[in-house]
C-alpha cells in the first residue's frame, strides 16, 4: 500500500511528551526509522508540568545511597495504595522495569536525575523516586528532546492526527495528519504508537468517567483531550480504569503553582474557612483533592518554618514563596487574623493536631504520619484550591503495550502508553495515585512500545 501514502516509515509516534519521546528513542536505538508528530506548536505534555519524578525499585542509585529496595516491595506498596484493578499485570511489569528504566534514562538518554532521599513520597514505603535536582519535569523533557535531536529523530509540531488508518485486515497502517496550514498528509507506518496523553482537558469525558472531580479546575497540559479514547473505541479497543485520575489538593491560589506536598507530608495541615481541619491529609495530594473540593472555601495549608526550610529546596516552591504565596505569623492567633478565619478555632485545631503529632492522643481524623510535627511558630498559611492534572484510565494494553480489544485480541500494529493507556492508579477516584505513577507509565510503556515495535518489524523483515 506504499503508493497510497505521501510518505512512509517504520514507527510513527503520535504525541511529543515524555511517552512519545521515550518510545521514539527506544525504537530508533533498536534500528527502526522513527518520527514523532505533535498536534501543538511545542512538545511537552504533562511531562513538562510534572516534577520529573520516576520511581525505580532497586536502582543502582538507591544502592549507592544505602537504600534497600526491590520490585516486590514496590508491588506490595502499590497493592496497598491502589488496590485491585484491571491493570495489575502492568503494575507487576513496571515495578520490575522501573530500575532499568531509570538507569536507561540516565545512561542512554542522558537525563540529569538523582535519587531523592529526603523522604518517602505518597504511596511509597521506601525512597525510590528519581528526579532532576530542580524537581521540574521540563528539565527531564529537555534531556529527552536533546537525546532525540542527537539521534536525528524527526519531531513535527503543529501536526495533528485526524484519524488512524487501517488496512482490509483491520491492522493499523498509518494516520491522516493535518498541518496548521490545513494540509492533510497520509503517513504510512509499520507500527503506530499512541502517546497522546489522557482526557483531563475534555470536560465531557471527565464528567462521564470521573464525575467526582469534574468541578475542579484543570491544571494539566492543554493537549489532553482524549483522541486516543475516540480512536480506540472506533477500532473496538477495550478501556480500563476510566474512573481513576490524578488530582492535586493544594494548588496555590492565585499563583497557580503547586504548593509542594512536602509541606503536608512533613507535618502541615489544611483548614477550611472556619479554621478547622476537615480530613486525613495522609490520603495524599491526589486522594485528598476530593476532600478539599467538598470543604468550606477558602482552604489554607498551614506549615511551619522548619517545614518551609525543607520544601524551599524545590525551585517551584521557592518561586511561589518569592511571589508572596504564603502569609507568615508568630502565632496561630496572629495567622488566623491574617487569613481571615476564627482565631479560637484555628488555635484549637492546631493544638489538637499537635497533641496527636506528639503522641498524646489519637488524631480524630485518622492521620497517623505527622512528619516533623508538632507545628511550631512561626507559622505559614497558603491559600489553595483543588485541581485535576490528568486522567489515569485509557486503552487496555498488554505487557508489550499492544492495544487490546475487549476479547483480549491485539489490534495489529497499534501500541499505547502514558495517558493514552490505562494506568496503574486503581480503578476509580484519585486515592490510588502514588507519586511518579504518571511518568512511570509514560516513560516505561513508551520505552517498551518502542522496543517491541522495532523488534516486531525486524522479526518480519
Amino acid at each position: 500500500m506504499a503508493e497510497d501514502f505521501d510518505w512512509s516509515l517504520d514507527v510513527l509516534v503520535i504525541g511529543g511528551g515524555g511517552c512519545g519521546l521515550a518510545a521514539a528513542i527506544a525504537a530508533h536505538d533498536a534500528g527502526a526509522e522513527t518520527a514523532i508528530v505533535e498536534k501543538l506548536d511545542r512538545p511537552g505534555g504533562n511531562t513538562a508540568l510534572s516534577t520529573g519524578s520516576v520511581p525505580g525499585a532497586g536502582s543502582r542509585f538507591q544502592r549507592a545511597a544505602g537504600i534497600a529496595d526491590s520490585p516486590e516491595q514496590m508491588i506490595e506498596d502499590y497493592g496497598r495504595k491502589c488496590g485491585e484493578h484491571a491493570m495489575n499485570h502492568l503494575t507487576r511489569l513496571l515495578a520490575h522495569e522501573s530500575a532499568p528504566l531509570v538507569e536507561w534514562l540516565v545512561d542512554a538518554v542522558g537525563a540529569r536525575m538523582s535519587i531523592i532521599t529526603d523522604y518517602c513520597h505518597v504511596g511509597h514505603s521506601i525512597p525510590r523516586l528519581h528526579a532532576p535536582v530542580s524537581r521540574r519535569g521540563q528539565d527531564l523533557l529537555d534531556d529527552l528532546l536533546a537525546a532525540a535531536a542527537r539521534r536525528g529523530i524527526a519531531l513535527a509540531c503543529g501536526n495533528a492526527v485526524r484519524e488512524l488508518m487501517s488496512n482490509t485486515d483491520g491492522a493499523i497502517c498509518g494516520a491522516l495528519i493535518e498541518t496548521t496550514q490545513g494540509e492533510v498528509t497520509r503517513v504510512g507506518a509499520k507500527k503506530t504508537i499512541l502517546a497522546t496523553n489522557g482526557f483531563a482537558a475534555n470536560r465531557d469525558l471527565v464528567a462521564q468517567y470521573c464525575p467526582e472531580i469534574a468541578g475542579a479546575e484543570y491544571f494539566g497540559a492543554r493537549g489532553s483531550t482524549g483522541e486516543a479514547i475516540r480512536w480506540g473505541q472506533r477500532l473496538g479497543a477495550a478501556l480500563a480504569n476510566m474512573g481513576a485520575y490524578q488530582g492535586y489538593a493544594a494548588v496555590a491560589y492565585p499563583q497557580g503553582q503547586l504548593l509542594s506536598w512536602t509541606t503536608i507530608e512533613k507535618g502541615g495541615v489544611l483548614v477550611d474557612r472556619h479554621g478547622e481541619r476537615f480530613g486525613d491529609e495522609g490520603a495524599g495530594y491526589s486522594g485528598f483533592a476530593r476532600d478539599v473540593m467538598a470543604a468550606a472555601a477558602p482552604v489554607h495549608a498551614i506549615f511551619d518554618d522548619r517545614i518551609r526550610a525543607i520544601a524551599d529546596k524545590e525551585e517551584e516552591f521557592h518561586e511561589m514563596m518569592d511571589m508572596g504565596g504564603a502569609r507568615r505569623a508568630g502565632s496561630a492567633g496572629e495567622l488566623a487574623r491574617a487569613i481571615g478565619v476564627d482565631t479560637e478555632r484555628l488555635a484549637a485545631a492546631i493544638a489538637r493536631y499537635n497533641d496527636a503529632a506528639a503522641g498524646r492522643s489519637a488524631d480524630f481524623l485518622g492521620r497517623t504520619a505527622f512528619g516533623i510535627a508538632p507545628l511550631l511558630p512561626p507559622l505559614y498559611a497558603t491559600r489553595v484550591v483543588p485541581g485535576l492534572f490528568h486522567t489515569q484510565g485509557g486503552l487496555l494494553v498488554d505487557e508489550k503495550a499492544h492495544v487490546l480489544r475487549a476479547d483480549g485480541t491485539i489490534i495489529a500494529n497499534l501500541f499505547a502508553g502514558g495517558g493514552a493507556a490505562a494506568g496503574i492508579s486503581g480503578s476509580t477516584g484519585g486515592g490510588g495515585y502514588a507519586s511518579g505513577n504518571g511518568l512511570l507509565t509514560a516513560l516505561g510503556l513508551g520505552r517498551l512500545a518502542g522496543c517491541t515495535a522495532a523488534a516486531e518489524i525486524g522479526a518480519r523483515a
